[in-house]
């Protein structure tokens, strides 16, 4: 680490404000092709988990549903610190790994299934109307974690990122595009949200 870098890692470890628990990257399909991408992936893993992180959360955005069976092969052989679910955009299982990863499985599309499962539960008799409430809404998600932070590289825009999880998150936005992200990246993002003040909507 150069002396900026561990001047921003002492500004984090020192501060008195909480660190981020659960941490998710947004990404596209294009920042996976670049030269070391899934080397820069292992390494944002390292760095979220020595800085506090319990569960991460990637998501891939997917112009090209071809590209999905490759893209996941290679994110489910990666090497990760800690256990890694990934689900594709037909999936319904849940991933409840401290690492799950989507791939092109929008929140548009992951509220639309939890919506028609409980229909189908109401119809069966299994579940009443009037029970029907956050709770049992998330119980249905794919991906069941509420970020506290969420980082986006390249540009400012999300596209259809969790939007029912992420409705709360703190959100940091950089230029760097995901090939140029090094530590510093990271810890920049930490330090942004550790300058905030959380207000759940209020």
């Amino acid at each position: 680490m150069g002396l900026y870098d561990r001047y921003l890692a002492a500004r984090v470890r020192y501060s008195d404000a909480d660190l981020p628990e659960r941490v998710a990257i947004v990404l596209t399909e294009r920042d996976l092709l670049e030269q070391g991408a899934y080397e820069t992936l292992q390494a944002v893993f390292e760095w979220a988990i020595e800085y506090g992180a319990e569960q991460l959360m990637v998501y891939v955005s997917v112009l090209d549903e071809g590209a999905v069976p490759t893209l996941q092969r290679e994110l489910e052989a990666i090497d990760a610190p800690r256990p890694v679910a990934v689900r594709g955009p037909e999936d319904d299982q849940r991933a409840q790994a401290p690492i799950a990863i989507s791939i092109g499985l929008g929140g548009k599309h992951e509220f639309a299934t939890a919506v028609r499962r409980l229909a189908r539960e109401v119809e069966a008799g299994d579940l009443a109307p009037q029970d029907i409430d956050e709770d049992e809404i998330e119980r249905r998600l794919v991906f069941p974690t509420e970020p506290d932070l969420v980082i986006k590289t390249g540009a400012e825009r999300l596209s259809d990122f969790m939007i029912w999880q992420s409705v709360y998150s703190e959100l940091y936005f950089t230029d760097v595009n995901w090939r140029d992200v090094r530590k510093r990246e990271y810890l920049r993002a930490i330090r942004d949200y550790q300058q905030r003040q959380r207000r759940y909507g209020r």
